[in-house]
């Protein structure tokens, strides 16, 4: 019997799109379909070999590459997705299936690091696309960078790790009266708080290694966009160059979304009363996030993030380069570690010689720390974080 999704809710779908039961075994949850290669047909030379329906070979798809994809489209309200080996995966794919030799693209001045090399530096010297840096925050930097041959507008919001907010509808309203078409990797959001397609993107990237598989044990990434288009990601990029997902890395992002939505309600709560907490901080330099009232981008955020302001914020403390690096290690709670999006509250400080401080505020110029908060209970989280401040005599409020 077939199900109606769209009477139900999103926290219901994220559980059961894609997750049939097999109706060969009887398993009541998706088995591992560890094969590189599928069966074919007694004649084989009547298949469509780049139909993504047939599975032939892993490299070109498999079954659960095809339970992700259906349910990560669900849940962005897309037409169809792919997912791919990582977040930067499904970027580069989008970009070498989208654009060609003498194109252009803008993009945001805050964006993620392999975002940033790839327009910045890879592209622009091996394949001849031009690009221009904007601070996509306003609208009318990106009417000025506008040209001739400007094909796309790349940004992010929140933006990773400043936490700025573009106006997504704003964006598209230009970009499509130009016939400027628009990409948003909605990575800090997720499509619990916020689904781009719903102003009018034209693709929407996202790592699911994070808040979606929300376990720290793999990658993945997906493109969310209309089948067309994605018929050609997957033949172009996916089959032709590589960077296809594994299906143990699809099952577990699977098991993930699963719990997804509740997991990003409570990241969404704690990232709240931690940057509250942090707010009031004598020895605290500044707090970016978005769901502070005092955040240059907290109403816009307000209309697009729908349930949240996501779990990842950005601090400063007013100290030396060194006082970060001593501070973290006195943290029980919060891990010195890279990502987002894990049920573990992940801390890292970015300091003077990241490669795009250039182009972030001024308050984040001496260093600063990206947070991204878990699902641990909030008052041990900002618990370990007053401790920590004052064991290196670093003053204190509740």
């Amino acid at each position: 019997m077939s199900k109606n999704y769209d009477e139900m809710s999103f926290t219901t779908r994220a559980i059961h799109v894609g997750n049939e039961a097999d109706t060969a075994t009887g398993a009541i949850e998706p088995a591992i379909y560890m094969a590189n290669s599928y069966l074919l047909p007694y004649d084989a030379s009547q298949m469509n070999w780049s139909a993504s329906e047939a599975n032939i070979y892993t490299r070109n798809g498999g079954v659960n590459q095809g339970m992700l994809e259906r349910k990560i489209a669900n849940l962005h309200g897309g037409e169809d997705c792919v997912v791919l080996a990582s977040g930067v995966a499904a970027l580069s794919a989008l970009f070498f299936t989208k654009l060609k030799k003498g194109d252009h693209v803008i993009f945001s001045t805050v964006t993620y690091v392999a975002t940033y090399r790839i327009f910045n530096e890879l592209w622009t010297e091996k394949w001849g696309i031009e690009t221009t840096i904007v601070d996509c925050t306003d609208v009318e930097n990106i009417r000025k960078a506008i040209r001739p041959n400007t094909r796309l507008i790349h940004f992010e919001t929140p933006g990773n790790p400043t936490l700025c907010i573009c106006d997504i509808e704003a964006i598209v309203q230009l970009a499509h009266e130009c016939g400027i078409e628009v990409s948003v990797d909605n990575t800090f959001s997720s499509p619990y708080n916020t689904r781009p397609l719903e102003y009018g993107v034209d693709y929407v990237v996202e790592s699911l290694t994070k808040y979606i598989n929300g376990h720290g044990d793999t990658m993945g990434g997906a493109i969310i966009a209309s089948h067309d288009f994605l018929e050609k990601v997957r033949y172009q990029a996916q089959v032709n160059i590589g960077g296809c997902i594994s299906p143990f890395a699809a099952w577990l992002i699977q098991r993930g979304c699963s719990t997804f939505p509740l997991r990003m309600q409570v990241h969404n709560d704690n990232a709240l009363a931690v940057a509250e907490w942090l707010e009031r901080q004598p020895c605290v330099s500044f707090v970016a996030y978005p769901g502070l009232k005092n955040h240059k981008g907290h109403e816009l955020a307000k209309k697009q993030m729908k349930n949240g302001f996501g779990g990842v914020l950005s601090f400063g403390l007013k100290g030396e380069h060194d006082l970060y690096n001593r501070v973290v290690t006195h943290l029980n709670v919060f891990t010195s570690a890279v990502s987002l999006g894990n049920a573990a509250s992940l801390i890292v400080f970015l300091g003077e010689d990241d490669e795009r401080m250039y182009l972030y505020p001024e308050e984040f110029h001496n260093g600063f720390y990206r947070v991204a908060i878990g699902i641990e209970d909030k008052n041990d989280l900002i618990h370990d974080l007053k401790q920590a401040f004052e064991a290196e005599g670093l003053e204190t409020v509740d």
